[in-house]
């Protein structure tokens, strides 16, 4: 995985999600669109990274996912 200043932010937790599976789930994409995304370049290997809107639905899927580990754990 490229070294870009958003996987630097995800770094705590960047080898502890499937992020295909998120992809997949949250997005309807594929998972080479979202590590792209993850590393600020578009389909054609120019700059791209996240929409706003892309943006607040990534935060929404790992909020999501957050939430569905407390339920989990919780219910142990």
């Amino acid at each position: 995985m490229a070294n870009s200043p958003f996987r630097a932010k995800l770094s705590d937790i960047l080898v502890d999600i499937s992020w295909g599976n998120l992809s997949k789930t949250y997005f309807g994409k594929s998972p080479s669109w979202l590590y792209h995304k993850l590393d600020g370049i578009d389909g054609n290997g120019g700059e791209g990274g996240f929409s706003e809107e892309e943006l607040s639905q990534f935060k929404g899927a790992l909020c999501d996912l957050a939430d569905r580990i407390r339920r989990v754990a919780d219910s142990l």
